[in-house]
């Protein structure tokens, strides 16, 4: 005789106090933030833990940031493998101008590779402080994000069962087309703010060391060019070229003449060319969502602001909404102090609008001289100039590079 086929259960349902969508930095470091405080979370994540640990992205980052790393147990390991930079140096006219940023700021930049950071992020959240994370989640879905009752659904990635975590609180940060953006302005009137730069960036990554130990911007009439050192055997560069521009446009031989051009400069050693191991087009953009925050739903890095590597930003970026969302959320949860979450976005905003002005201004400097334009190329010019002739000109600019600005 047949048995009947059972009616499907309820979706099982689970309870935190708080759900982060995403496991990028910015996720990562409000997870361990929240576990130090022994608050309870779960971290959703589209992607592998394998994939998530080696995907290239980002690796500069400012020296306060690292501060904030290390003042809450998460730059250990950071400090050890970091390179530290204290000068970059432009290359316009065929001459190279070393800027010696430390000299004049006592400030530095430290340089370390995103797989390496979120890599250790990952590892003390889930393996030292016992954080709940879930990889390779499906049709991720927020619920009620206006209300005091919101919810994160998903599928489980083994079974294909639908989840549900009940929360307080939702932390979206899962970058410019995650489902928290979406949510957020579908959910409220919320200003979306963006510019497009009309250019485009190739971005490279080769097995070779850098020529020099240290960033290199070559401004150019064919187009800017740049150098970022990544390790001794890997070399981030950046070629300008057209938006839209397709990456098999950009053979081997290419890539290289491009890049000797631009990056010419008297006495300089030639670059040591390598195997090309990846090879992106990056339309320049950038966009800011405000206010960052909706109900229970409170966003932060790329879900919250995206800006181009112009200036690298990003990651410092991200950084620092963790920072003041977990501590915002801890104070909320374990003291009943909501005054920090209240003021979550604004305090944000200001050093995102900040950090996208000098992003604008800088793209002028890159991008200028090869314009078309003999008006925008004089003037470009102009500022680069004034960068190694005036102290004031120099502190200005060190200051926005290293955003050791007191206040924003």
């Amino acid at each position: 005789m047949a048995h009947p086929t059972p009616h499907p259960g309820p979706p099982a349902r689970e309870r935190f106090p708080v759900v982060v969508v995403g496991a990028g930095p910015a996720g990562l470091t409000v997870g361990n933030v929240l576990r130090a405080a022994s608050v309870d979370c779960l971290v959703l994540e589209t992607e592998t833990r394998d994939f998530v640990e080696r995907r290239p992205r980002a690796g500069v980052l400012e020296e306060w940031a690292v501060r904030g790393l290390e003042r809450r147990g998460l730059a250990g390991r950071l400090l050890e493998r970091a390179e530290r930079h204290t000068a970059c140096e432009f290359r316009f006219e065929g001459e190279g101008h070393r800027f010696p940023y430390t000299e004049l700021t006592g400030r530095h930049h430290f340089v370390c590779p995103q797989p390496l950071l979120v890599t250790d992020l990952v590892r003390e959240y889930a393996d030292v402080r016992g954080g709940a994370i879930r990889f390779g989640v499906r049709d991720v879905r927020l619920h009620d994000v206006g209300s005091d009752r919101p919810s994160v659904s998903y599928r489980c990635p083994e079974t294909g069962e639908r989840r549900y975590a009940d929360c307080e609180f939702i932390a979206g940060c899962d970058g410019a087309r995650g489902v928290s953006r979406a949510a957020l302005t579908a959910a409220h009137p919320a200003r979306v703010a963006r510019h497009d730069y009309g250019v485009g960036w190739l971005a490279l990554l080769a097995e070779a060391p850098p020529s020099c130990d240290r960033v290199l911007f070559g401004v150019h009439p064919r187009g800017f060019a740049g150098q970022m050192p990544r390790s001794p055997r890997l070399t981030r560069y950046y070629l300008q070229c057209p938006p839209g521009d397709e990456p098999e446009n950009w053979p081997h031989e290419r890539v290289w003449s491009e890049l000797r051009q631009r990056l010419a400069a008297a006495d300089a050693r030639p670059l040591t060319e390598g195997r090309l191991v990846e090879k992106r087009v990056l339309d320049m953009h950038d966009c800011v969502v405000e206010p960052m925050a909706y109900g229970r739903l409170l966003l932060a890095g790329d879900a919250a602001h995206l800006t181009a590597p112009i200036a690298a930003k990003g990651m410092n970026l991200a950084l620092h909404d963790a920072f003041l969302l977990g501590d915002a959320l801890a104070a909320r949860l374990t003291k009943g102090d909501g005054a920090a979450l209240a003021g979550y976005s604004a305090a944000c905003l200001r050093r995102v609008w900040d950090y996208q002005e000098f992003s604008q201004w800088l793209s002028e400097v890159y991008h200028g001289t090869a314009s078309g334009d003999p008006y925008r190329a004089g003037t470009t010019l102009a500022r680069l100039r004034r960068l190694f002739t005036s102290p004031a000109a120099a502190a200005a600019f060190a200051e926005q590079y290293l955003g050791t600005a007191v206040r924003h």
